[in-house]
């Protein structure tokens, strides 16, 4: 019998670039859910919880079997900044000259290179970063709810209530 996953579960961190709140805007966020869902669904990945910030995002997910995160994690990263750019073009084209660089590759960036990917070992690793996660919106440079559970993008709420607003999460045993 095979595993359905490959390694270890990681938590995973990207950034807009230069910490631009982009993310501020909810068609944005939609964007990344979309992208998550579709990893999902396409059984490239299992996630077991997620934060969209206004210019990062945080989440724990695990690569299935025959996948592995560098090219998930590049695939991902890549669509969703095409998304993005096509979408502030159409909306807010003045808002692309804070994303502009000057690579070889591109003249648009919207992820700072590099984003965080951490192999979590233990229980108690996961859960400690999972708290992290669903505290993310209530710590004080926030300040974006007054409860956890209250900030739509997160999956603290379905810890918290079950409820089953994301399609893509897996509940992590508690």
């Amino acid at each position: 019998m095979t595993s359905i996953v490959s390694g270890y579960p990681q938590f995973f961190t990207a950034t807009i670039l230069n910490w631009k709140p982009l993310l501020s805007d909810d068609n944005l966020k939609q964007i990344i859910i979309d992208s998550l869902s579709f990893l999902v669904q396409s059984r490239r990945i299992i996630v077991y919880c997620f934060v969209l910030m206004p210019n990062h995002i945080h989440l724990i997910w695990q690569m299935r079997s025959g996948h592995i995160r560098p090219n998930v994690q590049r695939d991902f990263l890549k669509y969703t900044a095409y998304r993005i750019i096509k979408y502030l073009r159409e909306i807010s084209p003045d808002t692309l000259a804070d994303l502009t660089v000057h690579a070889s590759d591109r003249k648009i960036q919207v992820w700072e290179r590099n984003p965080l990917s951490t192999d979590i070992y233990s229980n108690d690793v996961f859960f400690q970063k999972m708290n992290y996660i669903h505290r993310n919106p209530i710590q004080p440079k926030w300040n974006l709810c007054e409860r956890e559970t209250d900030y739509y993008y997160s999956s603290s709420g379905a810890y918290q209530s079950g409820a089953r607003t994301w399609d893509f999460l897996t509940i992590y045993p508690i």
